[in-house]
């Protein structure tokens, strides 16, 4: 469970709204059960169209020129909260809701710092920062729904 609410957390720390968007698809398929708990709400059709279009919007919104670094304090504190609800989820599907929310919000640092600096050493070997941003979302995706289909 460790495991799987750190990686949630960096997925956050990645893209804030994409960690949230795979508990909402893995809850919705079924993957993970948080039915009965104050999680609940995250496997209806709602939650995965708001969450999902959320992340989509991120996607774009983060290649544009004017998006303010991931390490500003209110982008920080954005993947924090996510990374920490989001580890609370997989923590409650657990049976361990506090220690997912601090592993979750600990996965959200790590994830904020190391992405900012691998993608800033992707965008240097690709000569451009969009190939870079790409790559990030395309791991942001495949560990978060790693991460949240694994409990």
């Amino acid at each position: 469970m460790i495991v799987f609410t750190f990686l949630i957390g960096c997925v956050a720390g990645l893209r804030t709204m994409t960690a949230p968007a795979a508990i909402a698809w893995s809850a919705w398929l079924g993957w993970t059960v948080l039915g009965g708990t104050w999680a609940g709400f995250m496997a209806s059709v709602w939650a995965v169209a708001l969450f999902s279009l959320a992340a989509l919007a991120e996607f774009v919104t983060d290649q544009l020129p004017a998006t303010p670094s991931r390490k500003v304090p209110m982008q920080f504190g954005a993947r924090i909260v996510s990374g920490a609800v989001c580890g609370a989820m997989l923590g409650t599907a657990a049976g361990a809701t506090v220690p997912g929310l601090l592993v979750g919000a600990a996965g959200a640092v790590a994830g904020t710092l190391g992405g900012a600096w691998a993608r800033g050493r992707a965008a240097a070997a690709f000569g451009q920062d969009r190939p870079a941003a790409l790559l990030e979302d395309a791991v942001a995706i495949v560990l978060g729904l790693v991460a949240a289909a694994a409990l």
